[in-house]
């Protein structure tokens, strides 16, 4: 009897599910094989800014309409707005419906400043060093490209692509033609090595689980377990609710499809705690999987993956409530909604790479006035929480592709596309 070929995504399935058996039986001894996940990592980011540069690229100066640029990105960033804006008030819904913070003992609280007041103390200086919104929309003009190139900042590098797709619409089409073959093979290559590197997806996968779970254990999820519910349960609550209910009404999408095309991102951004890791993975099943065009999934996706961080601002509501319960603080509805303001316009700032949600954190507690050193009340649960909050984040940035594609009227007849 012929034994089937597993797709790729049962594949990193089954790797998951052996990295969390592994590390529990291995405990800290698992951090022996982290290395290969590492490398997964380091393959897979190395193919960030040149595809997104080079997609992007050629994806602008396709559209030969600057005006549908335009259209395209005010339906972006309101979606991205809206959405963030949702997911903070979900969070601080339950956050105020079960109380997280309320019941933590003297002695857990304690023992948690002690354990991690160093680290937290890292996070609340790099949070002070964070430049104000003024500063940040004005860094997103590029003095240097090639250093924005160099540095990965990729608000600068999607700024560059752009306004440099738009000249190449508006030079002679015989001098543009030469530029825009170059990087539609630089796209092309980069699209093959995702192919290549999605082949040892699910050991990468099994390595950083099994060394996150080693390292961390089941016990301080138990000591934190009403905070980590109430996050995850406002995660699941978003992503399973509002996306599915975006690309119902405005794409007129089957949820199910939806989910279907976007697993191997999700397993993938799951695993690496990256939104920007998970990028070129998340094209790939956006433009494969759910018909996404090209030029949509290269303005859309980059855009997401560095402004859109709905699962990042969900979690700080719900951490800002439980922090300002353990030190006994009563949260009014102005700081509430002040909650909302700050960590929607943190996230677009925020990078999408593991740890950022801290930085940001302390940024929205300096605004409502809870003490910043209760950062280390949560910070043994952030590295877990995080792998949750960002496959919440690239579901919101697949669903925005495939809502700006379908009100362009340009989302395709779905198809499936074979990973493995």
């Amino acid at each position: 009897m012929k034994i089937p070929k597993l797709k790729l995504y049962t594949k990193i399935l089954v790797g998951l599910i052996l990295g969390v058996v592994v590390g529990i039986l291995l405990g800290p001894k698992a951090a022996v094989i982290k290395p290969i996940g590492t490398a997964f990592i380091r393959l897979i980011t190395l193919i960030v800014v040149p595809l997104v540069f080079a997609s992007l690229l050629v994806g602008t100066a396709s559209l030969g309409d600057i005006r549908k640029l335009g259209r395209m990105g005010m339906k972006t960033i309101t979606y991205y707005l809206t959405t963030t804006a949702l997911a903070i008030t979900i969070g601080l819904l339950l956050a105020n419906i079960i109380r997280p913070g309320s019941r933590l003992p003297d002695e857990v609280k304690t023992n948690l400043l002690q354990n991690y007041g160093g680290v937290a103390l890292e996070k609340i200086q790099q949070a002070e060093e964070t430049p104000g919104v003024i500063d940040v929309l004005l860094d997103i003009i590029p003095t240097n490209p090639v250093n924005s190139l160099n540095t990965a900042n990729m608000l600068q590098i999607i700024f560059f692509a752009v306004l440099l797709g738009i000249a190449l619409t508006m030079i002679p089409s015989h001098r543009a033609r030469s530029v825009l073959a170059f990087f539609e093979g630089i796209n092309d290559a980069m699209i093959q090595i995702v192919h290549i590197v999605m082949k040892l997806a699910p050991y990468g996968v099994f390595a950083l689980i099994a060394a996150i779970v080693g390292e961390f254990g089941a016990g301080i999820l138990l000591t934190l377990a009403r905070y980590s519910i109430v996050v995850i349960i406002g995660l699941i609550l978003h992503t399973c609710l509002t996306y599915p209910a975006a690309v119902g009404l405005l794409a007129k999408m089957n949820p199910l499809t939806f989910f279907r095309g976007i697993r191997p991102a999700q397993l993938i951004a799951f695993s690496t705690s990256s939104s920007s890791a998970t990028l070129p993975v998340t094209m790939e099943c956006s433009i494969e999987n759910l018909n996404v065009p090209n030029d949509v999934a290269s303005f859309v996706l980059p855009l997401g993956a560095t402004i859109n961080m709905d699962g990042t601002a969900l979690y700080q509501g719900v951490a800002a409530v439980f922090i300002s319960e353990v030190y006994g603080m009563h949260l009014t509805l102005g700081n509430q909604l002040m909650i909302v303001l700050t960590a929607t316009l943190a996230s677009i700032g925020a990078a999408g790479v593991p740890g950022v949600g801290m930085i940001t954190l302390a940024l929205v507690l300096k605004t409502i006035g809870v003490p910043l050193e209760g950062i280390a009340l949560i910070l043994g649960v952030d590295r877990i929480l995080d792998m949750c909050r960002t496959v919440t984040n690239i579901s919101g940035d697949s669903s925005a592709a495939v809502i700006v594609a379908a009100t362009e009227g340009e989302l395709g007849t779905s198809r499936s596309f074979d990973y493995g």
